[in-house]
This record gives C-alpha cells, structure tokens and sequence, in this order.
C-alpha cells in the first residue's frame, strides 16, 4: 500500500527491505506519523500480472513469487515479441516468438531457449530416402532393392519421435549419391536412378564433399557422371567435414570458400541453385560465419531429435537409422519441411527446367 500526504510526498510501504535507488527511508513510527497528520491513506491493488523491467514488460500468470509461470506474453522495447508458456521465469513449452530480422518462430521452448518445432509424424507428411552403394549390401553380400515393395516402415531409435498410427508410409522423393570428391563414384548410381523414376519417384542426384580435393575438380567431376535432367530436384552438395579437417585445410574460411565455389558452378551448369546438406552442429557452429550461404539457399539438415531445426529448411534428415520395405538394412528417412499443396510448389517452381 502507499500513503500521499498533502503536501505531495508520498510513503511507500514495501514488501521488500531493500530499499530502491534514489528513495530514503524512514522508521515506521516517523511514516504513521506523518500519514496520520498530513496525508491521506490511499490502498490500491497492485496489478502482478505486469512486470515491467528495463528490457520491456510481461503480462501474464505468475507464481508466489511474482516470476512469469503459465501462459503470457512478452513485448520488449526492441520490438521482440513473445507468447506462451513459462516456467521459474524463463520460456518453457510452446509458443511463438517475433524479433526484429528474425524469422517467426513457432514450436516448443525450454530453459528459455527455442528448441523447435514438435513434428506429429502422419501419412500426411511428404517424406523420402537418399541411397548410396550401402543400401545394396557391405563386403561381398549384395542386395537388389525391391521397388514394388518401397514403404517406410520404421522411423529409427535414435531420438524419441510423436508418430500418429502405424508407420507404414509412402516415399514421395529419392536422393542417390552420384560421386565423392574428385574421383570416387557409386557404382549403383545410374542403375538405382532408372529405376527410381521408372516407379514415379522424384529424383534428385547428391555429391559428397571432401575437404582434400580443388572444389572445382568436384564440381566437374560430379557434373560428368551425374544424370540431371527437367523435373529432378535440385542436385545437393553434402558437406560432413570433422572439426579436425576444417582445421587441417586452413579453417571455415577456406571451407566456405570451396563449397560457393562448387555450388557456382554446378547452379550456372544446371540452372538450378543446389542445396546444402550439413549437420546441426555445423549450422550451431559454423555457418554463422558464412550468413550469404544461409541466407540464399535451403539447407537439407541432418538433426536425429524431435523438434524440427530453426533454419532456411526444404529437407530434414529425421533418422538414419530407418527401415524401408524392399530395401535391406537401415536407411536414411528424410520428411520435406511442409505438406502437400507446398511440395507440389516446390515441384513445380525449385525443380530443374
């Protein structure tokens, strides 16, 4: 409650003993005292779904101790903007944030930090595979892919996934590994392509980068032996390189410079912008010194969790650890980041021509 005298000070009597900065405090009896000869008591309900600070104000639930708890909203004076739920004060379940420069991001928050969107797996949702020589057998026994029987099966145990029904789902899309550095090719390659698009898959054709190799080099190379023609999905450059490796040929820098280098020349060959598989730790670690790259083209991510990453996405590797029927061993499983009315847009404006 606080009192105001008529003279225009006014006495606070706070919850708290610290005292704020610039105010003085007084005894009790010094503070009656004067309420009682010169003022006149005034009691006002303070409104604690309010919390203003010096970053902005939050309105909303609030536990006993007047910390954000339960649903509320967010409104920084730098123009970011947040609603949902919170926890102890920080961010915790789902809402939606808005920031300056930012794309909007909309899923599941914890200990104040995004983790992403929650992803309901359905036979709603467009997914895929990619295939390299593995899926046809390792050492001396081989195996044929039985392209009548192509539904995936299970979706992996390497991450907990919220799946609706039984998984027993149709394939829309299929990446073949084409080439490998400068030299290395997939034997299976243009036989698992025919094949692919003889049952009505869409293809798309992808090289795996080495960090050893001129990316010029990789760029012709791939460009020879892959087959790209009208309607396939734009070829991908699948960069994996271990810290160590970065480090040995001279740093992010000279990594990044290589991959636009690659990705120049196979977008004028082909007259289609390529996309970019990596990993989400290289995203966390080191895209950020590349903001052209992350900006100007989509990203297939390779992130084995339940929440869908934050980033420019057409595909997200969700396992590599599935099964396909007619396909012998684990395959990787990738969904296309939307539903069907956007996967057909993507056909039809992203393809090659």
């Amino acid at each position: 409650m606080n009192g105001e005298t008529a003279q225009g000070s006014r006495i606070f009597q706070l919850s708290s003993e610290t005292t704020p900065e610039g105010v003085k405090a007084i005894s009790p009896q010094l503070a009656a005292s004067l309420a009682t000869a010169h003022g006149v008591t005034l009691r006002r309900s303070i409104d604690y779904t309010l919390l203003p600070d010096s970053l902005g104000y939050y309105r909303g639930t609030t536990d006993s101790i007047y910390q954000p708890n339960g649903h509320g909203c967010w409104q920084g004076y730098d123009g970011t903007y947040y609603e949902g739920y919170w926890k102890n004060g920080k961010r915790e379940g789902f809402g939606f944030s808005i920031a300056p420069e930012k794309p909007l991001r909309i899923g599941e928050w914890k200990n104040d930090r995004y983790k992403g969107e929650r992803l309901v797996y359905t036979s709603e949702r467009i997914y895929g595979i990619d295939l390299s020589k593995y899926q046809h057998g390792k050492g001396r026994k081989k195996y044929a892919i039985n392209w009548n029987r192509l539904r995936i099966t299970h979706l992996g145990r390497l991450s907990k996934k919220t799946i609706s029904g039984t998984v027993n789902f149709p394939i829309r899309f299929i990446y073949i590994k084409s080439t490998e550095g400068k030299s290395l090719l997939n034997p299976y390659y243009r036989k698992d392509y025919r094949d692919a698009k003889a049952h009505g898959y869409k293809v798309g054709t992808y090289h795996f980068f080495t960090t050893i190799t001129p990316a010029a080099e990789q760029a012709r190379h791939f460009l020879k032996h892959s087959i790209i023609r009208k309607g396939d999905f734009p070829p991908v450059l699948d960069v994996e390189p271990l810290p160590s490796q970065i480090k040995k040929m001279g740093g992010a820098g000279i990594l990044f410079a290589r991959i636009r280098t690659w990705l120049r020349i196979v977008e004028r060959a082909t007259g289609v912008k390529p996309i970019l598989y990596i990993s989400q730790t290289f995203v966390n670690r080191y895209l950020p010194q590349a903001p052209d790259l992350k900006h100007n083209y989509q990203v297939w991510i390779a992130r084995y969790g339940e929440y869908k990453p934050d980033i420019r996405l057409v595909y997200w590797q969700l396992c590599p650890d599935g099964r396909v029927a007619g396909i012998h061993g684990e395959v990787d499983i990738n969904v296309f980041n939307g539903y069907d009315d956007a996967f057909q847009s993507f056909v039809k404006n992203k393809t090659v021509k």
